[in-house]
């Protein structure tokens, strides 16, 4: 198993590739699904990249906020390109089985890891050039819950994100959660 921090102080590194994966939950969105997305290219065919034999959909996307600061867990923005409906078509069913719901407690994975680390079919040749693929080489996975679909137009779906222990509002027994 490769190290990706140690890589990362390398001479060159090597690009950091940002992987999503959204989660959702069958007792709150009628199906547990998972879809998978990045913001990002391949060399085949500039599109989806696969990894530890999963493909992830490229589709345009930001991502911001997940830097902790001043003890605060953060509370990052997800916003999605909602040109090709892929997020519409995602709401609009789970709206069909929960009306309103808007993936509200769905489940969001930040994965990261080297272009070193991808599988070979990402690359023309059938081969990494950069490294060997290594599906364990990824950095902390960073796990937030849908918060609220904080907009949504023709252009974006924009979601903002809590951290999986953010319990504000949440009461446990004779207590209240801050």
């Amino acid at each position: 198993m490769a190290n990706p921090i140690s890589e990362t102080q390398a001479i060159n590194p090597g690009s950091l590739i940002e992987l999503f994966e959204l989660t959702t939950d069958a007792a709150l969105h009628g199906s547990a699904t998972t879809y998978r997305f990045h913001a990002g290219t391949n060399e085949v065919n500039n599109g989806n990249i696969i990894w530890d034999g999963n493909t992830y959909i490229a589709i345009p996307m930001e991502a911001d906020g997940f830097k902790y600061a001043n003890g605060q867990l953060p509370r990052p923005t997800l916003t999605i390109s909602n040109v090709t409906n892929v997020i519409t078509a995602i709401l609009l069913n789970v709206n069909q089985v929960t009306p309103g719901n808007d993936l509200t407690g769905a489940v969001v994975k930040r994965r990261t890891t080297l272009a070193r680390f991808l599988d070979a079919a990402n690359f023309s040749g059938g081969s990494n050039p950069l490294g060997t693929p290594d599906p364990t080489a990824e950095f902390k996975r960073q796990i937030y819950t849908v918060d609220r679909k904080a907009a949504e137009n023709r252009e974006v779906v924009e979601f903002e994100l809590a951290a999986a222990i953010d319990m504000a509002g949440v009461r446990a027994p004779k207590r209240q959660c801050t």
